[in-house]
């Protein structure tokens, strides 16, 4: 069951960040998505024991997360968007 779990959130999350990897308008959320499904990956591929894919995902992990910094933490929208949040 947990396996099924896991896999269901690798699906949510991948399809998610890619699709909103290609919108003109909601690009800077694919990051988001892509970053919050990496610990997913990592669970699934370290149980499986599937060490190469398992150093790729490191590689998209850092994709994601530059991805991150270029559109969240660079332009400031982290801040407003917290801001809108404790307001």
């Amino acid at each position: 069951m947990f396996d099924i779990m896991i896999q269901v959130g690798i699906m949510f999350t991948g399809v998610i960040a890619v699709t909103l990897s290609q919108s003109r308008q909601n690009y800077q959320y694919a990051c988001l998505f892509g970053l919050a499904g990496q610990p997913l990956w990592v669970i699934a591929l370290y149980t499986s024991e599937q060490w190469g894919i398992l150093i790729l995902s490191v590689f998209y992990a850092y994709a994601w997360w530059r991805g991150f910094k270029l559109h969240w933490l660079s332009t400031g929208k982290l801040k407003l968007f917290f801001r809108k949040v404790m307001a």
